[in-house]
């Protein structure tokens, strides 16, 4: 038995990284691909039984993993970002929310045939779209800023509201008390407003304690997040003492106190996190629909199927619709916002527990909610997931498909490298904190955008465009390796490149360490002084289709500094930093730097 386990969780871990990594190289849905693991390997081989090999640990397990999916999706919840994102982004949780569980109870008591107990958890439990299922889906999209704005905050926010009102529900359908008796206005809903009081001073207080210890230097840096993810298991545990799913409330306030008190140092520990909760998600939804037995899934009935339908085009659209009106999101918006709602691990981890809860005290609707929410949860994952990029592109609310470059710092010589990369339809986005710099830019039809990309604002509106790739201009090195080593992490270190901070800087010991800068571009002698002595000597930024000799002389010309190669699917950015050197095919784009008036008739200005 116990070699049992350890192959069991040995093979969950490396099966869920796994399906990460080809989900990321294959732009594919991972929920989907986790979703099929876990079918495949418990209901359908028959390899993993997680409740049966796991024994009474299995529950108590999932609810504390999950305490930390929901505590990182509070975390994710800054009040600062509701302001900013706009009344679309606030009526589609405010007003959507509520709006779609009371649809979603309707749906399930008249077509699924539910009792209005587990009608009212079920329409809870589907209100939820999280953000680690949408916003992979984002990335690879490249949808339009606004209306990736809309469905990214939408699950930030519901993510934590969802789960506390699923949390609210349980807890008032375990009291088993009619809503209609003065029992419960004189001793029920007290009880339950005194318990959920004391699940939000749980979270509020200690991040207060958190933040006391943190600015005061009295937690070591390697123990913040220990500390952070022990107190919030604590936390968890303690208010689920008190009240059934109030544990996953006050967690969740815990999570958004620590964000909106603005503790320095914080982002780091989220990047950490951020990660560690990938891994949880990855292994969490394998062992859930792994441990679906298949009496449960001999529940899936045509009523269910019906109410998964009714779900999807009923629901969601009208919730939407309802919440939109008198709101100036275009028609096109409203249509595909009120389509996309993949539901995911949250979802499946408070059915799975709740479902057992109400079972418990009498409920006897309470088996059709765990595959009730498993069905809208796999129709919605492979529905939307691989219909989100084309049905976008059919309302034309994408933009284009191509890789595309984000250049910080505009200057005379950066922004004529922008204007040629956009006359070569290459998509370029320039960035700048200075409005007098980007002027000229915009006066030239260049795509701009003004942040400081150092601010948690600035990195977090760069997500909602789709940048590939990044080059930081500026005339400060230490500046442009802050930008590179602040988005690394998010964009990938291959990805960021700056221009050369000094030969001497560069060294592999005593230099600047690879970690606090991005990749060199081109050669290290390539420095901010160079290419302004460049372009004031008349050199320019050029693209020509590449020929049979360009591909011997490419990084090899002295007239030309050549910068990068454009194919229909990729970017290849020149760097000495590379383990190999990039060569180019014929007819790629090749973007060099040289003299505006050279022989060659092939170059474009």
């Amino acid at each position: 038995m116990p070699y049992d386990i350890f192959i069991g969780v040995a093979a969950t871990f490396g099966a869920g990284t796994l399906a990460q990594w080809v989900a990321w190289r294959f732009r594919l849905p991972a929920i989907v691909l986790l979703f099929t693991i876990g079918l495949l390997l418990g209901p359908g081989f028959g390899v993993l039984h997680p409740s049966e090999t796991m024994g009474w640990v299995f529950r108590p397990l999932v609810s504390l993993l999950v305490a930390i999916v929901v505590f990182e999706g509070g975390m994710a919840l800054d009040i600062r970002h509701l302001k900013e994102a706009g009344e679309g982004v606030a009526r589609l949780t405010m007003v959507a929310l509520p709006i779609n569980w009371v649809l979603g109870a309707v749906a399930a008591h008249y077509v699924g045939h539910f009792e209005w107990g587990s009608s009212l958890l079920f329409g809870a439990i589907i209100v939820v779209t999280g953000p680690t299922v949408i916003l992979p889906l984002l990335r690879s999209a490249k949808l339009k800023p606004r209306v990736a704005s809309f469905l990214r905050w939408e699950a930030i926010v519901n993510d934590p509201l969802g789960a506390i009102l699923a949390a609210v529900v349980l807890q008032l359908m375990l009291l088993h008390v009619d809503l209609n008796t003065g029992v419960f206005f004189t001793h029920t809903l007290p009880d339950l407003l005194a318990a959920t009081i004391e699940s939000v001073a749980a979270g509020i207080l200690p991040a207060y304690l958190i933040r006391y210890l943190f600015i005061r230097d009295m937690m070591p840096e390697l123990l913040k997040t220990p500390a952070l993810i022990t107190l919030a298991l604590l936390i968890f545990s303690a208010c689920n003492m008190e009240m059934e799913g109030a544990g996953l409330i006050a967690v969740t306030i815990f999570g958004m106190a620590l964000t909106n008190l603005h503790i320095p140092g914080l982002s780091e520990i989220r990047r950490i996190k951020e990660s560690m909760v990938m891994l949880v998600v990855s292994v969490l939804f394998i062992l859930l629909t792994a441990d679906l037995h298949r009496e449960v899934l001999e529940h899936l009935s045509i009523s269910i199927f019906v109410l998964t339908l009714v779900v999807l085009f009923v629901v969601r659209p009208l919730g939407i619709f309802l919440s939109t009106l008198g709101t100036s999101m275009p028609w096109k918006e409203r249509v595909f916002v009120g389509w996309i709602a993949p539901r995911g691990i949250v979802a499946a981890a408070v059915a799975g527990a709740a479902g057992i809860r109400l079972k418990e005290a009498g409920y006897h609707s309470a088996d059709l909610i765990m595959p009730a929410v498993f069905a809208v949860i796999a129709v919605t994952m492979i529905l939307h997931g691989f219909s989100l990029r084309p049905f976008a592109r059919a309302l034309k609310l994408t933009l284009s498909n191509n890789p595309a470059i984000a250049i910080v710092g505009a200057n005379n010589w950066s922004i004529d490298f922008a204007g040629c990369l956009s006359r070569e339809k290459i998509p370029v986005l320039l960035v700048d904190n200075r409005s007098n710099a980007l002027n000229i830019a915009h006066k030239r039809h260049i795509p701009i955008f003004r942040t400081e990309l150092l601010s948690q604002h600035g990195q977090e509106a760069l997500e909602e465009r789709p940048v590939d790739y990044l080059i930081a201009t500026t005339a400060d090195g230490i500046y442009n390796g802050m930008v590179c080593g602040h988005l690394a992490p998010s964009m990938g270190r291959e990805r960021v490149f700056q221009i050369s901070p000094g030969v001497a800087r560069l060294d592999f010991y005593h230099g600047l360490s690879r970690d606090a800068r991005g990749k060199v571009l081109g050669e290290p002698a390539w420095n901010y002084t160079l290419f302004e002595n460049l372009y004031a000597q008349g050199w320019r930024f050029l693209s020509r289709v590449v020929t049979e000799e360009d591909i011997e002389t490419f990084g090899a010309d002295e007239e030309r500094l050549d910068i990068l190669i454009s194919r229909k699917t990729s970017i290849l950015i020149r760097s000495a930093e590379d383990p190999t050197k990039i060569t180019p095919n014929v007819g790629d784009v090749m973007v060099s730097m040289a003299p505006l008036v050279i022989k060659n008739t092939g170059v474009t200005a």
